[in-house]
């Protein structure tokens, strides 16, 4: 297929597909000057190389990228060369727009397949990744391509398939992030990263299978994983975060216990204040006037 450029409200291509921001195919047969420049972006942006070899500022950050790569552009992050040049090559694209949650958070929006959970995990797992460049990723390319050809020839049953395939590009990537990010080899690290992000995020109300897909697991091995690490099962391990968050909250007088309790992930005060004390030994009301006491 010759190079294209697929835009929302221009090409009618995309006239049932809104969350389909830009989609095209570029093939650059000389050095372009002056057209490349560092911009930021909105929705979420995949970049997939097929020819060539390009010099790409992301996030303020250098990356050469070599045909196979892929790049994942999150929303607000600066893109382009320093130099705004376009070197010789080709690459394929697609801009999507993604539902935005409290705090910033996006997820594939309701167009999208997936479970609710799902959405938040492929979320939280694109926030967490600390390097936009996915390695030798010709599985994104193929379904890019998969997703051009169903946009143009428009067979029966293509609105469906489309966003199938959209869908399929956000799992295929995260699947990717989680193997790139943790091989398995040095699982303490891994356990870091899921801690820092379950305290990033502790009033949502997280699933084991939600916490094994963070870090790239089945539930099974995730289970026994946290429980050989830290002596207790993944469920007992979070409320233990929580508590321990919980305790910093509660050295803030000015935080009410209801708000503690949300804020760190408990059903109600009630909840908060039982779990605390079988724990603690104390009660969240009489650790606050303790420490203030102290204090």
């Amino acid at each position: 297929m010759n190079q294209f450029i697929l835009q929302q409200g221009i090409s009618e291509e995309l006239r049932f597909f809104p969350h389909i921001i830009e989609m095209g195919l570029k093939k650059n047969i000389s050095i372009q000057l002056g057209s490349f420049p560092l911009t930021s972006t909105s929705g979420i942006r995949i970049f997939y190389i097929t020819e060539g070899k390009f010099e790409w500022c992301i996030n303020r950050q250098r990356y050469t990228l070599y045909p196979g790569d892929v790049t994942v552009i999150l929303p607000g992050y600066c893109f382009g060369s320093e130099d705004g040049v376009l070197e010789i090559g080709a690459f394929s694209w697609i801009h999507l727009d993604m539902q935005k949650l409290d705090k910033g958070k996006i997820v594939p929006g309701k167009w999208s397949g997936l479970s609710e959970n799902e959405r938040v995990v492929v979320g939280n797992i694109l926030d967490m990744n600390t390097s936009p460049v996915l390695l030798r990723f010709s599985e994104a390319g193929r379904i890019l391509k998969n997703i051009q050809t169903e946009l143009y020839s428009q067979e029966i049953g293509y609105h469906a398939t489309v966003n199938y395939l959209v869908d399929m590009l956000l799992i295929q990537i995260t699947r990717h992030l989680t193997r790139q990010n943790n091989p398995g080899r040095d699982f303490p690290k891994t356990f870091m990263n899921l801690e820092q992000a379950l305290r990033q995020n502790l009033s949502h109300q997280w699933t084991v299978e939600e916490m094994a897909a963070l870090v790239g697991l089945g539930t099974t091995l995730f289970n026994e994983k946290v429980k050989n690490y830290s002596g207790f099962s993944p469920i007992n391990y979070l409320i233990n975060i929580r508590i321990s968050e919980a305790i910093k909250l509660l050295k803030r007088p000015g935080i009410s216990l209801t708000d503690i309790a949300l804020e760190t992930g408990f059903y109600s005060s009630q909840h908060f204040s039982t779990t605390f004390k079988k724990l603690t030994g104390y009660t969240p009301s009489d650790f606050r006037k303790n420490n203030l006491k102290e204090n």
